[in-house]
């Protein structure tokens, strides 16, 4: 008799490189802004913008950067995190499956990870982006290059992706029992900061080209869930983990960090938001980064280091940041759940 075949998962992670050197994260910046989807202008225009201009400048910033936060003997927290829940994961849905980890840029890349599951003659396979929220340039990216590889395949396992899950009840809680470590009352105000995206490419999602999103998105999405929408997905996590926590409308802040270039991006931005709240007198701040779910260079370094300390300047005096999903146990019951559903 032959053995049953198993069911494939795969955790797909945005990236990091493999040492924080310059030549690792130039490779990194490279093969991350040169997805069309994430920088998405002409060939010409994307290859000069970044081989020529942006890459050459921000990859010594960014190894520097890199360092501050890499362990000895664990590395890249980001990595660090993600095997960690590949392999929790693993545990926690047993034989029958078998868990791959990747990541969108650099290692271990998508077709490593394809190739490997390929092999295994497959029953299902089920692609777990880990991002909550959906955008071209993450979720899309992902499930674009799935597809492209596995046009090779000749056979195909029964294929399904997660799209998003911005507002799941129980990923929330994780968020939200991990504020509950600190005494919410102690702060002055709650921000949660998401990383940004150019304005152009929320009005993208519709096909037919009409949709014309202003620069911190319409009042209606804000409001309400819109499954395409980044900006309104990142509102409707917001509201999810305030609700959580008891929190009024007037307690929190959403904002979006991590512009590049001098084109617009979604706002307000995280840096405006840090000023205006010091300009009312705001001392202490508890800081969410939902659009994460594992602990990285941008709340690592970009909330922690970089916007606590432009914050200090402006007569600010704390910012705590909540910690991530990371290998809470809760968590990876999220991720069993995605994966058996």
């Amino acid at each position: 008799m032959n053995k049953r075949a198993k069911k494939g998962v795969l955790l797909v992670q945005l990236g990091t490189p493999d040492t924080p050197t310059t030549p690792d994260v130039r490779r990194y910046l490279t093969e991350f802004l040169m997805d069309p989807r994430v920088m998405d202008i002409s060939y010409l225009g994307r290859t000069f913008l970044v081989k020529g201009v942006i890459v050459p400048k921000r990859a010594p910033r960014s190894a520097a950067t890199y360092k501050t936060i890499w362990d000895a003997t664990t590395g890249s927290p980001l990595m660090y995190y993600s095997e960690l829940q590949r392999d929790l994961l693993q545990n926690s849905l047993g034989e029958e499956y078998h868990v791959e980890l990747a990541m969108r840029y650099q290692n271990p890349s998508i077709e490593s990870a394809l190739k490997k599951l390929e092999g295994m003659m497959l029953e299902s396979l089920r692609v777990i982006p880990l991002f909550p929220q959906y955008a071209s340039a993450t979720t899309g990216s992902i499930i674009d290059r799935v597809m492209e590889l596995m046009r090779k395949w000749q056979y195909f396992p029964e294929l399904s992706f997660i799209s998003n899950y911005c507002d799941d009840e129980q990923m929330c809680g994780v968020y939200a029992k991990h504020a509950s470590k600190y005494n919410i009352d102690d702060f002055d105000h709650i921000l949660f900061s998401y990383h940004g995206l150019p304005v152009r490419q929320l009005g993208k999602v519709d096909p037919t080209g009409e949709l014309n999103c202003p620069d911190s998105g319409c009042e209606r999405c804000k409001a309400e869930k819109n499954s395409f929408c980044y900006l309104s997905q990142c509102y409707s996590t917001s509201r999810a983990i305030a609700a959580k926590l008891g929190l009024s409308e007037e307690r929190y802040s959403v904002c979006f960090q991590s512009r590049l270039g001098k084109t617009p991006w979604i706002q307000p931005y995280t840096s405006d938001t840090l000023h205006e709240l010091a300009k009312k007198g705001v001392k202490k701040l508890l800081v969410f980064s939902p659009a994460f779910v594992a602990d990285c260079i941008e709340t690592l370094d970009e909330i922690q280091v970089e916007y606590a300390d432009e914050f200090k300047a402006l007569g600010g005096e704390q910012v705590t940041m909540v910690e991530s999903l990371n290998d809470d146990p809760e968590w990876i019951d999220v991720l069993k759940r995605f994966a058996l559903n």
